[in-house]
């Protein structure tokens, strides 16, 4: 069994700007996956980076609420909402309310710092 507490994964600022912590990556742990975990926050009235991933991304908002930007389009999202990212979108999200956007970051292929750009 692997269970890993969020407490005990190490915060860092990501290239993006988010503030992440990697709970999951096939790098790091001899655990037989193709995608890799993050806990991510953004603070209220800062955005993330403009950047694309050869990989595809998935979104799950835990807390808070913003606009998501895909390739141009805009959307509010909020607690309970999935974000699907398709691969080589250029992306970026926005926390427009007044408390930490929280969401977990799934990537698949797993996250490798070659394949993202930050524009």
């Amino acid at each position: 069994m692997h269970v890993i507490k969020l407490e005990d994964c190490e915060e860092f600022v990501s290239r993006d700007g988010a503030r992440l912590r990697e709970m999951l990556h096939p790098d790091k742990a001899v655990l037989d996956l193709r995608y890799s975990l993050a806990h991510a926050i953004v603070e209220p009235g800062l955005s993330t980076a403009e950047h694309r991933l050869a990989a595809s991304e998935v979104y799950y908002l835990l807390s808070g609420k913003g606009l998501m930007h895909i390739d141009g389009d805009e959307e509010e999202v909020s607690a309970g909402c999935t974000v699907y990212i398709p691969p080589g979108s250029v992306q970026k999200i926005t926390n427009t309310g007044s408390d930490d956007l929280v969401f977990l970051c799934i990537v698949d292929p797993a996250w490798q710092e070659h394949l993202e750009e930050i524009l």
